[in-house]
């Protein structure tokens, strides 16, 4: 019994000079191995590991200090804008809850304004064209094929435009497309294709258009080179041996796309009204920024 209260004293006599110790007394190790993260000093922090390892428990102020040393932390600039953008823009729980069932939730504009729009880009895209000029620069055959070549290559050009413009804008660029594969089938009806035949011509064109996209899409983001092989496999169909008409075609797709940039999002969105560059213009680096679209209250 007397030995156990010798005992219990002296562990309540060790915690009370333990607690009496200074705050910087405590050393942690990794400290240390943090300031000497190369190799060129794994052997300084080996022997100051070793120094507190072995060292009195008590330090000198100075010690403490160059070991406690604040490290430096390099704040990163925030590159992207305060405002949010369109694609960026916040949606209710609501929204988002339908929108995964598959439907559309409110947009900013009216949807059946949005869907004229989009038929009137596509429009834009059929009738402001100069085919014959695309068929002898580019020595394309005057076919319908031909013809749909063209067609799905401004057509991408307005949905990379158009997606910038958050949920409202892909919205129009589901319509933009709807209207371009009608446009396609009432096409074939006229030329008197048979339903057969021209169910598995739509087939085809479908994998060529979404493979075309995919190939356009990593060319506008890349250089030249990649975008150049993206317009000789798609609308060349790997038949050109003449480096000057991949050269005008890059060129063409570089000027539009900068061009449509130009124009304003709300009167894209509520218009759909686009002009086309001339394929040979000049001076191709000259953007001018077009004049504004009129439109009444209803957006017509």
């Amino acid at each position: 019994m007397a030995a156990l209260i010798r005992l219990g004293m002296r562990i309540n006599t060790q915690i009370a000079a333990c607690s009496a110790l200074p705050q910087s007394t405590f050393v942690p190790i990794h400290c240390v191995a943090a300031r000497y993260s190369t190799g060129q000093h794994l052997s300084h922090a080996k022997g100051e590991l070793r120094e507190i390892l072995s060292g009195p428990v008590h330090r000198t102020p100075a010690v403490t200090s160059q070991i406690w040393r604040p490290l430096h932390v390099t704040h990163m600039n925030q590159t992207t804008k305060d405002k949010l953008q369109p694609s960026e823009e916040e949606v209710s729980t609501f929204t988002k809850i339908i929108e995964a069932m598959g439907f559309t939730g409110p947009l900013k504009y009216n949807k059946w304004k949005i869907k004229i729009a989009a038929l009137r880009m596509y429009t834009c895209c059929v009738e402001r064209i100069d085919y014959d000029e695309f068929f002898e620069k580019c020595s394309l055959p005057d076919t319908l094929n031909s013809w749909f070549l063209v067609i799905q290559l401004h057509v991408w050009m307005c949905l990379v435009r158009m997606k910038q413009e958050g949920r409202a804008g892909k919205y129009m660029c589901r319509y933009i497309v709807h209207s371009m594969w009608e446009d396609v089938e009432q096409r074939g009806k006229v030329m008197g294709i048979d339903s057969v035949t021209l169910k598995n011509s739509m087939r085809s064109m479908t994998e060529i258009f979404y493979a075309a996209i995919f190939g356009y899409d990593e060319g506008i983001i890349s250089d030249d080179r990649i975008l150049a092989a993206a317009l000789w496999r798609n609308l060349l169909n790997k038949q050109c041996d003449d480096p000057r008409k991949l050269e005008l075609l890059v060129e063409y797709v570089r000027k539009q796309v900068q061009f449509l940039d130009t124009l304003d999002g709300e009167d894209l969105l509520l218009t759909g009204e686009v002009v086309w560059r001339p394929l040979v213009e000049k001076d191709a680096q000259s953007i001018l920024k077009p004049s504004t679209p009129t439109y009444n209250d209803e957006g017509l």
